[in-house]
């Protein structure tokens, strides 16, 4: 494939993916400006990732800290914000932390004293992960435990609080998990004000998202292509 048709590729996604946004926001009486689109780049080339910077993405979005760390080394030029959207073991909080901006995924407070072992050259941003149907498999904490990893988070030396993030579960409807979290975030901003991002919505679902406030929706085959 050449890096033309490449570059056409991604240039079709992303207007087709806004389009969406667009449409979304429309219905749901917001400013597509206030929605954060973080294309996720795992398993895809450096090259990719080149390219959609070239196309105006500014956020970028990966699932393993493996891939990500070297990805982020090879770029040619700085000036991507890259979100950790995948699980991080408290082990692996020190190499997170030297490639991520944003972690999307904190969901328990060990893993914030993990992140508060390292000595990040500026505070990530970090999102509470919420488990809406309280399967600990997925990840994300309870809402009951929201608020106790929101202090921790809130007062470490590491992270900065910015807001939850949780992915619908496969067998409850989207627009009924996304409810969930928005009713989640609004009620953990009572005693957090800057919690008010809502990180939610994938390529099959984002609308529904949008329409429950998402801030921040995580897109990746609707621009990318199917991963082989």
């Amino acid at each position: 494939m050449s890096g033309t048709n490449r570059i056409d590729e991604l240039r079709l996604g992303l207007a087709t993916t806004q389009e969406r946004i667009d449409h979304a926001c429309q219905q749901a009486g917001r400013s597509s400006n206030d929605v954060t689109v973080v294309v996720v780049t795992k398993t895809y080339p450096v090259s990719d990732v080149e390219i959609l910077q070239e196309l105006g993405v500014t956020d970028v979005g990966e699932n393993k800290d493996q891939e990500a760390g070297p990805k982020r080394a090879q770029m040619t030029h700085p000036g991507l914000r890259w979100h950790a959207v995948g699980q991080v073991q408290s082990n692996k909080a020190k190499s997170v932390a030297q490639w991520a901006d944003v972690v999307h995924s904190v969901d328990r407070v060990g893993l914030v004293q993990a992140f508060d072992r390292v000595a990040a050259s500026s505070p990530i941003q970090a999102f509470v992960q919420v488990s809406l149907d309280g399967d600990p498999a997925r990840g994300g904490c309870v809402i009951p435990e929201l608020a106790v990893i929101a202090e921790a988070v809130a007062r470490s030396s590491t992270l900065s609080l910015v807001g939850v993030m949780a992915v619908a579960p496969l067998e409850m409807e989207p627009s009924r998990a996304f409810a969930d979290l928005w009713a989640a975030s609004q009620g953990l901003q009572g005693d957090f004000p800057q919690a008010a991002w809502i990180s939610a919505g994938m390529t099959q679902d984002f609308e529904a998202a949008i329409a429950a406030g998402a801030t921040h929706v995580r897109i990746g085959s609707a621009i990318l292509g199917n991963r082989a």
